[in-house]
C-alpha cells in the first residue's frame, strides 16, 4: 500500500526505522530486533540513564513520523511503522546490562507485552490517536517489560 510519502522522507523513514518496517512478515518484531544493537552500544558504553534520554528522543521524532506517515496513509496504526517498537525495546532495556541473557529476556518480554497489551496498554491504544496512538501502547509496554525484566534480574541475582 502507498503511504503518500516517499521513501527518502524524513518521516518515511523514522517511522520505518530506516525501511526495517517493510521487511515480510511480523515488522514489529523486525523494528524489535533491528533495536537491540543499539540498545547494547548505549548500554555498554553510556549506561541506562542515555538509553533513557534515547528513548525519549526516538519517542518524540517517533510521534512526529508517525502522525505524518498516519496522515499520509490513511491508516489507524500502519504495520510498517516500527519506531514505536524501538522506542519500546529502548525502555523495556533500561535496567539491563549488556548481557545477551538479559536482553534476550527484554526482546521476549517486551514482545509478548507488546502483543498481549494488558491495561493500560490497551487503554493508551484506544484512546490515543494519530502519532500519539502508535507510540505511546509501545512505550508502556516497554515499561510492563522494563518492571518485569527488575524482577527477574533481582530474583536471580
Amino acid at each position: 500500500m502507498s503511504t503518500g510519502l516517499a521513501r527518502t522522507h524524513p518521516a518515511w523513514l523514522i517511522a520505518t526505522f530506516f525501511g526495517v518496517g517493510r521487511l515480510p512478515g511480523a515488522p514489529g518484531t523486525w523494528g524489535s530486533l533491528a533495536a537491540l544493537p543499539l540498545a547494547w552500544l548505549f548500554l555498554d558504553h553510556l549506561g541506562p540513564a542515555w538509553l533513557i534520554g534515547a528513548a525519549a528522543i526516538v519517542f518524540l521524532a517517533g510521534w512526529w513520523a508517525s502522525e505524518q506517515y498516519v496522515r499520509a496513509s490513511g491508516e489507524t496504526d500502519p504495520g510498517a511503522i516500527v519506531i514505536d517498537e524501538v522506542a519500546g525495546m529502548f525502555v523495556a532495556l533500561a535496567v539491563a546490562p549488556p548481557d545477551l541473557l538479559y536482553v534476550v529476556a527484554g526482546f521476549a518480554l517486551f514482545r509478548i507485552a507488546d502483543i498481549w497489551k494488558p491495561w493500560p496498554v490497551s487503554w493508551a491504544e484506544r484512546t490515543f490517536k494519530g502519532g500519539l496512538g502508535v507510540m505511546a501502547d509501545d512505550i508502556l509496554a516497554g515499561i510492563y517489560a522494563m518492571i518485569a525484566l527488575a524482577v527477574i534480574m533481582a530474583l536471580t541475582g
